[in-house]
């Protein structure tokens, strides 16, 4: 038995997601901000359908338009808005402050890449470029696609690397699975990297692999690492 949404028209002024948004948009829950985003009379309807089909913000991001507007009522237009308010909101995440970012630990290197690798549906292979006190001064995805050793070049990993002088760089990579345990290969690279990093001069500082909401540093786990 599934029990009936609300109509918007039924509930008092107050309690409706608008007006929810407008007085403190931190306090809403997940439905009443889709509500408020979608509009119309069946919003709320609308809300729940699109969090039964695609399950949570992961899913919500990584569905196009045209999934979207299969959802009961949407419509082109409400699926155009409801992808402008995410993609605004990935684009707030990824967006840092003038200041380059320093990278301190795992953690750091997590807070800057988990927002924009933790959705994608193939794997992306990226590197950060550091300078000699760690503040990030650029990066790069370098592959796209399943990560094997036998298909990383250490030359194009370094190559930017090289040209920017740097003194450290950082990899990392997804897991479109949502699993971030590292695989044998996952290891082999992270190896081939570090010994490349020792003869070039440019020390990998560590190898991060990102899942949903989840990330492993193989650093951390002494993986591929001379002890």
């Amino acid at each position: 038995m599934k029990y009936p949404a609300p109509i918007v028209r039924a509930l008092p002024l107050r309690e409706r997601p608008l007006c929810r948004v407008q007085r403190d948009a931190g306090a809403c829950n997940l439905v009443e901000i889709l509500a408020a985003i979608v509009g119309g009379s069946r919003q709320i309807e609308i809300a729940h359908d699109l969090l039964a089909r695609f399950g949570n913000l992961v899913g919500l991001i990584r569905a196009s338009a045209r999934e979207m507007e299969s959802c009961l009522g949407l419509g082109p237009v409400g699926a155009a808005r409801l992808k402008a308010a995410l993609e605004l909101g990935r684009r707030v995440a990824l967006a840092g402050s003038d200041e380059s970012p320093l990278v301190r630990s795992p953690a750091d290197v997590a807070q800057l890449l988990m927002a924009e690798m933790s959705h994608l549906e193939q794997e992306h292979f990226r590197v950060l470029y550091l300078n000699t006190r760690n503040r990030l001064i650029g990066s790069q995805t370098v592959y796209i696609g399943s990560l094997n050793a036998s298909h990383i070049r250490v030359s194009e990993v370094f190559r930017e690397a090289t040209r920017r002088n740097c003194a450290a760089i950082i990899v990392a990579h997804n897991h479109p699975s949502g699993d971030p345990t590292p695989s044998p290969e996952d290891v082999e690279v992270t190896r081939q990297l570090a010994e490349a990093g020792n003869l070039l001069d440019i020390e990998l500082l560590d190898h991060l692999i990102v899942g949903q909401q989840r990330f492993v540093s193989l650093r951390e786990r002494g993986l591929g690492f001379a002890a």
